[in-house]
Parts: C-alpha cells; structure tokens; sequence
C-alpha cells in the first residue's frame, strides 16, 4: 500500500458556502463533480456533517473506512451518511461525475433514508458500475441539474422521486469488493477517523443543537468496529480508552460554551446529551472539582 504521505486524499471541507438565495438548496443541491477537483478546484460548498451525499463518479479510487478498503476500477456510485467518516483516494488524476448533497428534512414524509442499507453503519456504500448502469444513473444526474433551475411548482417532489431512483438502481446491484485492512495503517485509519466523527459534532453553534454521539459504543457502530478493538487502538495510541477521549472532548466544549456565550446551564446539557442538567453538573464537578456556574464565575 502506498505511503500516506504520497496518497491524494479526499478530505471534504467544513464549509457552508451555497451559492444560492433559495433557501431550498440548504436542503438540497447538486454539483459537477470536476468544479470541486484538480488544480483548479474551489472548496466543496457544504458542511459534512449536515449532510448525506450521493457521488457518481468515472474514474479509478480507493474508499478507506476504518478497517475497509473498497476499491473501483472505472465507475462508481457512492453513498455517505454525514454521520460516518471516510478518507477517499483518488487514483485517477481526472475524476468527472455529480454529486448531489441533501439534508434528511428534504425527505420529511417522503420515505426514510436510514432504511437503506448504503445509509447504515456496516452497510456497503460504494458500487461498481458497468458503462449501462453509469450511463442510466448519469442521464438522473442530468435530469436532477435541469430541474433545480426550472420554475416548476412540484420540482422537490420531483427531485426526491430523481434521488429515489437513483437509491433504488443501487439497491439492486452487488457492491463493490471488500477488503479487510489488518495492518497498522489500518489502526491508524481507525484512530484517525474516531477523531473525525468526534470532531465532526463540534463546535455547538446554537442551543437547539445536540450531539449524536456520546458512547464508545455508539462511535464503534459508525465506524463498523468492535467496541473492544476500538478501545485498544485508542488505548494504544492516545494512552487513553475510548470514554475518556470523548469526555475530556465534551469537557472541553462544555467550557468554551460557559466562557463565550450566555445560554444556561440546562441549555449546555442539553447540547451536549446529558439527560438532565444536574448530570451535566456532577460530569463538571468530577473533572474540574467545581460545578458549571462557579467555573462561569471565576
């Protein structure tokens, strides 16, 4: 395997930058695959972890999920749930396709993504396309990009029937191969993308917002992991278990959310998953030997 070092990763960026006024492509939009890719790219316009993404891409790449490695040869299609980490190489130098990136309240009552097994923690995300399925799965790509300039009164419900499409042709394919990554590199990844997912929560920019994760168990699900083996490659290489590394991230967060805004206590706990606000206190007071408030007042 490659040294990492020489590997073009595909990172996506933290950014919001839409360019749009309709605040209907906050929920919903599509892009040329080639705008965002090359020397010439600008920074993908969304935030991962908002988002779930659909990619079809020509080209040779290689996905790396945690101790996984898929890998295509010419074309591809490939599912991600903002909520589940990747690092993808790209093994061609011209990559062409679409993506198209949606928020799950663009599909409110229109039937439920988490359903589909390419959304799912240990599902299959990325398939091998022949040059039919490519070219049928391209021609949706094509439709989609047209109606979202129409003045079309009923074109979401068109664009969701588009994505459905596109959800369902893979249903009925076979994924891609899988390989199971026993190497140190493997370990790595692994480390590496539980910083991602952890990271990936943060910061917290409104009291209506609150973290998914707060388990080990719950980070070994989306990485499609053992808790155990999670737990000794963290264990390994931080010095530290999985539940600590997560708490001292939530302390963290808890005490730049104390010194540099003015929502309450109740309103910290609850953006940062305690079931009630004096769980929150005793977690601050165990850590820091003062409770939230004195910490605010000091």
């Amino acid at each position: 395997m490659e040294d990492s070092g020489s590997r073009k990763i595909f990172k996506e960026q933290a950014f919001l930058q839409l360019a749009s006024n309709n605040n209907e492509s906050l929920l919903f939009n599509t892009f040329r695959f080639e705008d965002f890719f090359g020397c010439d790219s600008t920074k993908l316009p969304y935030r991962r972890r908002d988002y779930y993404k659909i990619t079809l891409a020509k080209a040779k790449n290689r996905l790396y999920y945690a101790d996984k490695v898929y890998e295509t040869k010419r074309k591809s299609l490939l599912f991600t749930n903002p909520m589940i980490p990747f690092h993808w190489e790209q093994l061609d130098k011209n990559q062409t396709g679409y993506f198209c990136v949606f928020k799950p309240e663009f599909f409110q009552n229109f039937g439920n993504l988490k359903e589909y097994s390419f959304f799912k923690p240990g599902g299959t995300p990325l398939y091998e396309l022949s040059d039919e399925q490519y070219e049928k799965i391209e021609l949706i790509f094509k439709e989609i990009e047209i109606e979202l300039k129409s003045d079309y009164k009923h074109k979401n419900d068109l664009l969701r029937n588009l994505i459905f499409q596109i959800m369902h042709s893979a249903a009925k394919m076979y994924p891609s191969e899988i390989t199971d990554d026993t190497s140190s590199t493997a370990n790595e990844r692994i480390a590496t993308l539980f910083q991602e997912l952890l990271e990936m929560q943060f910061p917290l920019e409104n009291p209506n917002e609150t973290i998914q994760l707060r388990a080990a168990s719950a980070f070994a699900t989306n990485l499609s992991v053992h808790v155990n083996h999670l737990n000794k490659v963290l264990k390994k290489k931080y010095r530290k278990s999985t539940s600590e590394i997560i708490a001292l991230r939530i302390l963290q967060e808890a005490k730049h959310l104390l010194r540099n805004t003015d929502w309450n206590c109740a309103e910290i706990a609850y953006c940062l998953a305690f079931k009630e606000a004096t769980h929150f206190n005793n977690f601050f007071k165990k850590h820091l030997g003062k409770t939230p408030t004195q910490f605010r007042n000091i």
